[in-house]
């Protein structure tokens, strides 16, 4: 078994962010790109963030230190230490109005039937 600071993740992925020409860091904790969930701790110094985009499936942000701008075409929502933020389906981006670090949480909606859909195509072949 796996066990994180979170804490302590936040702070290392944020000095890594001051260091990046992009602003921001990433260190995933639980799934990748063929799993159903994944976690990962994204943290972004002030001004940067994740630009606008689709989410992959159903989302949430966990705001683990600073604060942040979860913004749709219509509306937005700020986060602070301690919040936790259901991310819309619809596009969106998100901003760090201070330097911050979020556990981002995807459980990925087509993952099952991506399996399902090559499993067919190799009882084809």
């Amino acid at each position: 078994m796996d066990a994180y600071s979170l804490h302590q993740l936040a702070v290392e992925q944020i000095e890594t962010a001051r260091h990046a020409t992009s602003g921001r860091a990433a260190r995933t904790l639980h799934g990748g790109h063929d799993a159903a969930l994944r976690q990962t701790v994204l943290a972004f110094t002030a001004g940067h963030g994740l630009g606008d985009h689709e989410a992959p499936g159903e989302a949430t942000l966990q705001v683990l230190t600073g604060r942040v701008r979860l913004i749709t075409a219509t509306d937005s929502w700020e986060g602070e230490a301690g919040d936790h933020l259901a991310i819309p389906t619809a596009r969106h981006s998100v901003e760090a109005v201070e330097d911050s670090a979020v556990l981002l949480t995807v459980a990925i909606s087509d993952i099952a039937g991506a399996a399902t859909t090559s499993e067919r195509g190799s009882s084809h072949e």
